[in-house]
């Protein structure tokens, strides 16, 4: 069994089909909107470093529901 730290909808992005969406770390690796992106903590800070590092996009999402405040 997996130990998910980050799970991800698109579907809850206030930034979905925006330009941002398709510079955002989900579309890169993924090659477009799934409905989830789960990470475990080991994934996570792989693709910290690989962001630190200029070979892929940071995470872009932000989720509509703490926008809504």
């Amino acid at each position: 069994m997996s130990d998910i730290e980050l799970s991800i909808s698109c579907n809850d992005c206030i930034r979905r089909s925006t330009p941002e969406c398709s510079d955002c770390l989900v579309s890169f690796v993924l090659g477009g909107e799934p409905e989830v992106l789960e990470l475990s903590s080991t994934m996570a800070d792989v693709a910290s470093l690989l962001h630190a590092e200029g070979m892929i996009p940071r995470l872009k999402f932000r989720s509509v529901r703490t926008s809504e405040v």
